[in-house]
């Protein structure tokens, strides 16, 4: 199977958390960007930091996407999301502004 095509910034995005780089990961995130995971809001890079360190990064998570749509400045990726916090097809909604990752929305796929 193929992966979807997706946008530069998401896929560099996609590619920092399945290469478990923190770094990167938070790079992508400009200062007030924020992460909404069913309806949990972790709003600037601490607060970012600290969900992953338990949630995403830190839980050694992987993502595969399988569906992708772009519409405007916001790209929705299904996929199956692997880690040791949480397994299953998940809906990940990024809203893109510029070569940044303004918020990204998690829910169940």
């Amino acid at each position: 199977m193929s992966t979807p095509e997706l946008p530069q910034t998401v896929r560099a995005f996609i590619d920092a958390v399945n290469d478990h780089d923190e770094a990167a990961f938070l790079a992508a995130f400009p200062p007030d960007g924020y992460v909404d995971d069913w309806g949990r809001t972790f709003t600037g890079h601490e607060a970012i930091k600290g969900w992953s360190d338990l949630e995403f990064i830190g839980a050694r998570g992987v993502l595969t996407p399988e569906e992708v749509t772009v519409d405007g400045d916001s790209v929705t990726v299904i996929g199956d999301w692997r880690s040791n916090h949480a397994n299953g097809r998940s809906r990940f909604t990024f809203r893109v502004a510029g070569d940044q990752i303004a918020s990204m929305t998690i829910r169940e796929g």
